[in-house]
């Protein structure tokens, strides 16, 4: 596989990173309790959380409201999951700015040096935004499981589930952890036999010309 393609597929798995992260933010699909009652006759209450907005049995349909609303509030989670994913889609935006920058075909840098420079560059961003993706996802999924391993002993009949947007976005995640098992597999080979290689090219799945 040449650099050029390599440095494709690196600019396209970032884009769908990107697209996974605005799926996240915008799902509300984080966390989803269910509480069961007695009789077998009545259905489940279920609320689902999400990093904007609530949805359950409000009323006699099934209603979504804002946290900004009176009588609902947002778990400490959720609001740093909310600050941290919207750091990650803006830093996300960069990243891809910067990678199609350093690509050679675009060419919208003619020096070679420079746009290699910048594609390194983008892959760095790009990792700052999946770190970003990361600890949200981890401790919103650590929280969960934990409030379930011990739901019993407050809510006999309820069970706390993680939602779809945390399963995105460990896939999310995944695809740029593999950019970086990428990025460091390709720099240490580079050193192993070639040195210091003053011309690479590195973006996003970070992938080095020798």
């Amino acid at each position: 596989m040449t650099a050029g393609v390599r440095h494709l597929l690196g600019l396209a798995l970032a884009i769908v990173s990107f697209v996974g992260t605005i799926v996240i933010c915008a799902l509300p699909q984080w966390r989803i309790e269910k509480i069961f009652w007695e009789s077998s006759n009545v259905a489940p209450q279920v609320f689902i959380e999400g990093l904007w907005k609530v949805c359950g049995p409000y009323s006699a349909h099934t209603e979504c409201k804002e946290y900004e609303e009176p009588f609902v509030s947002i778990s400490q989670d959720l609001e740093v999951a909310r600050a941290l994913i919207v750091i990650a889609i803006i830093v996300g935006v960069i990243g891809i700015l910067l990678g199609a920058a350093g690509s050679k075909f675009i060419n919208f840098v003619p020096d070679e040096r420079k746009r290699s420079k910048i594609a390194m560059a983008s892959g760095v961003v790009c990792i700052i935004a999946g770190i970003f993706v990361l600890i949200p996802i981890s401790w919103t999924t650590i929280t969960t499981t934990t409030i379930q391993n011990n739901f019993n002993n407050f809510l006999p009949h309820g069970t706390l589930e993680l939602g779809a947007s945390l399963y995105i976005g460990w896939i999310t995640t995944l695809i740029i952890m593999l950019s970086i098992c990428s990025c460091i597999q390709n720099i240490f080979l580079q050193y192993l036999f070639n040195g210091f290689c003053v011309k690479y090219d590195c973006i996003v799945t970070v992938k080095l010309s020798h």
